[in-house]
């Protein structure tokens, strides 16, 4: 292994100073003990372990391997006995931690409590980043937010304290900014109740988004189940400059690859051109990675994660990845399963929008395509940040921006708002200057949470139904997914150019070769942009924002959900499988087209009734489209002959002992982890859920909560359903792994059709189903 060494200048900057520096540099031996974060002393990196199961695997398929190969097989239950084949088995797994934003934790937690388990059997945390709302600043949004959620806040905080999790309070930042700054690292496997939890990818880490009921499992101590995911690699050449960043090339990737292409598979970056990409730059690729719907996103251990782990005070870490380098980068000669290349010296700015963040557009092209299809070209509101976009760098580099309009006597012309992506972030840029020029231009500081990016925007500018345009540096842009108005057109690009845009105001304003009014008359150009990766100094840490679990445990602790509360419900198992087939259950509604997790359970406004439920349930598939009427929210209820929104109709049904389906189109449940998407249905009486292709996310949650996620053997038996009709699945006394179903749909006019319907079960996931979900098999087990 690699030789670490450092000179006595460098050495003192990654120990820090006095005891610190003494208890850590001790840990520069690869021997010794390197904590996996200063909040969990007593936990361990270990590579060595990692080593021998790679290696272990690495002779057992005879093969090199690809770096996320070497990451997810080293932390196989058994790798001796582990059958492994890319795209077909289910790897049983060990994760190193999980980590839970505040909207799915409430949920996650629930079900832990419901497992009657002591502790979490893994390091875990909370983060509090999605309940508050963006109003009128940051200060007074988080004040405004604790007020309001303070049931929340306090079950979390408590149930943190019982069961052993760590939980960051509200104002600490997005959870994926802090899992950057604290807890990933090279080699990790980290699981996230939460979709972008990929972000830990620009840290040599495999970090993958799940649903609660995941986490569940890997805080219970029960080895996780992923199918073996293939690998995609992106070969980058050539070298970033200019106005070109981080974002365009997932941008690039995810024009290329559509929302759909990464299914199922791990993306894994790697050639000559990584270098010239900072680590939090890594990370907002990795990131936007779920767009594609990438298990998850990685790249290979280098010189810019090393300088990023010691500017967050873990240099020895850094010290003890240099001696394992090696092992965290792919082997030389290891086989992808398809390549994409992509020469950076060629890439131009994108932007990618609206509606889908895989519609990707050259930014020199963008004017002339939305004149051409009728888009606003005022851009009413430019945001930056989010978990994507939210780095030092990228307040850097979008000051860098403003600072020569504020310059030439210019603010922006468009709304401007900035989410900084954690409290070390916000007190940095503050020190550094770089808040006070976003201001200068025009711009508001708000909340260091998620705001705007899922909905948490009180957005008044514009009434709901008006045409307008934004332009984001977020991930995603799904209709009404920002704003709750489906009339608004969501663009996607850098936080440089959404800086730039905002400055213009206007969508089709070129900055690599557009001119801009001063005040004083004159013509000029912004140049591109440049800023430091990193502080010069170190990071301010701003407030302490962390609540460490009681060192004497929490077997005393009590957890109180109030039965009458509108905002947290306990949970009541779901029922057994009755043994026999589904027979005569009705179609809920037929969805057309993109249903995405925001179309079956929307964010926003809906995100205060993520612990309860029944009141959350209200929500489900109100924004999916009825290819009966093309109507959102308004579906024939077949016992009555009368219209309603679609949960009620559910009720409905449920409450006279009638079993109902849902069915859908392609890569159903793109989008966000939420397990709320798998658990309404299967609340409200749902059976069974039958499209043309799921989301990988969506397909797991669903089995976790005992429903049946099928996919037509033949996509052309999609329009053989009508919305009346009547299905029956047959064959499930002989449910088994790899064989299909038989649905038997029955017309309202007598005749009837059959065809085979396909599912990705193994056994495991069989007996989910069986016991009523993953929960109560887990019960059973105990």
């Amino acid at each position: 292994m690699a030789t670490y060494c450092l000179t006595v200048a460098r050495l003192r900057l990654a120990l820090g100073q006095g005891a610190r520096r003494m208890h850590v540099s001790a840990a520069f031996s690869a021997k010794a003990k390197v904590s996996m974060s200063r909040f969990e002393p007593s936990n361990h990196v270990n590579y060595q372990q990692l080593n021998e199961n790679v290696n272990i695997v690495r002779k057992r398929l005879n093969r090199p391997l690809t770096l996320s190969e070497k990451i997810v097989y080293g932390h196989l239950d058994d790798p001796v006995g582990q059958d492994i084949a890319r795209g077909r088995t289910y790897l049983r797994l060990r994760p190193d931690r999980v980590a839970m934003q505040d909207a799915t934790a409430q949920m996650a937690m629930l079900q832990f409590i419901s497992s009657g388990l002591p502790k979490v059997a893994v390091p875990s945390t909370i983060h509090c980043d999605h309940l508050i709302e963006a109003q009128i600043g940051g200060a007074k949004d988080l004040a405004r937010a604790k007020d309001i959620n303070a049931e929340v806040y306090n079950f979390l905080a408590s149930a943190g304290a019982k069961y052993g999790v760590g939980f960051w309070k509200p104002g600490s930042g997005i959870i994926h900014q802090i899992i950057l700054e604290n807890y990933a690292y090279p080699g990790v496997l980290l699981i996230g109740t939460d979709s972008h939890t990929p972000n830990g990818g620009g840290l040599g880490s495999v970090c993958i988004g799940v649903g609660g009921a995941d986490a569940v499992d890997v805080m219970a101590g029960i080895p996780w189940e992923l199918k073996c995911p293939n690998v995609i690699g992106v070969k980058l050449t050539g070298k970033l400059s200019g106005w070109t960043s981080p974002k365009d090339v997932i941008l690039k990737v995810a024009g290329i690859l559509t929302v759909k292409g990464g299914t199922g598979a791990i993306v894994e970056y790697h050639g000559p051109g990584v270098d010239s990409i900072s680590c939090t730059g890594m990370a907002t690729i990795c990131n936007m990675g779920a767009e594609i719907g990438a298990t998850t996103s990685v790249f290979p251990y280098n010189h810019r994660m090393k300088t990023y782990l010691e500017k967050t005070g873990r240099g020895e870490i850094a010290a003890l990845a240099d001696e394992y380098a090696d092992l965290l980068v792919p082997d030389q000669g290891c086989q992808y399963d398809s390549v994409i290349e992509i020469n950076l010296d060629e890439l131009k700015p994108h932007i990618n929008g609206p509606f889908t963040p895989d519609l990707a557009h050259p930014i020199s092209d963008i004017g002339t395509t939305a004149v051409k299809n009728g888009w606003p070209l005022e851009v009413k509101v430019g945001l930056i940040g989010s978990c994507t976009n939210s780095s030092y760098e990228d307040m850097g580099r979008s000051a860098s921006v403003a600072k020569q309009a504020l310059d030439k006597g210019l603010k922006c012309k468009a709304a401007f708002t900035i989410t900084p992506g954690s409290e070390q972030i916000r007190a940095t840029i503050e020190r550094d200057g770089y808040a006070k020029i976003l201001n200068d231009v025009g711009g508001m500081v708000l909340a260091n949470a998620c705001g705007p990016c899922i909905g948490q925007w009180d957005r008044r500018d514009v009434k709901k139904g008006e045409k307008n345009t934004i332009v984001t540096s977020y991930n995603r842009n799904f209709t009404a997914r920002n704003d709750a108005n489906p009339a608004t057109h969501a663009f996607v690009a850098s936080p440089e150019i959404v800086t730039a845009l905002a400055i213009a105001g206007t969508l089709d304003f070129n900055p690599e070769v557009d001119y801009l009014i001063a005040a004083n008359g004159e013509k000029f150009k912004l140049e591109p942009p440049n800023a430091d990766e990193l502080p010069k100094k170190d990071f301010d840490p701003g407030q302490d924002t962390y609540q460490h679990p009681p060192a004497e445990g929490g077997a005393k602790l009590k957890v109180e959900v109030s039965p009458t509360s509108t905002r947290l419900q306990l949970l009541d198992p779901f029922d057994k499988w009755n043994g026999g087939d589904l027979e005569d259950m009705q179609v809920l509604i037929k969805v057309k087209g993109k249903c995405t997790t925001d179309h079956i359970s929307a964010a926003g406004p809906w995100l205060k009734f993520r612990g309860h439920l029944d009141n959350i349930s209200n929500n489900m598939l109100i924004g999916a489209v009825n290819i009966e009427n093309d109507g959102i929210n308004k579906i024939k209820n077949q016992l009555t002959g009368e219209y309603g929104g679609v949960p009620d109709v559910a009720r409905h049904y449920k409450a006279n002992g009638l079993s109902w389906v849902v069915v859908g189109d392609d890569n159903y449940g793109e989008g966000s982890s939420r397990e709320h998407a798998a658990l309404e249905p299967r609340h409200l009486g749902g059976r069974a859920i039958i499209v043309k292709s799921f989301a990988r996310i969506h397909e797991t949650n669903l089995k976790k909560q005992g429903l049946l996620p099928l996919t037509f053997q033949d996509p052309a038996d999609y329009d053989k359903i009508r919305p009346d009709d009547k299905i029956s699945i047959k064959g499930l006394k002989t449910f088994a792994p790899g064989k299909p179903l038989l649905a038997v749909v029955k017309h309202s006019d007598g005749t009837k059709v059959e065809f085979q319907l396909n599912h990705t079960f193994n056994e495991t996931q069989i007996e989910w189903f069986q016991a009523g979900s993953a929960l109560n098999r887990m019960k059973e087990l105990q």
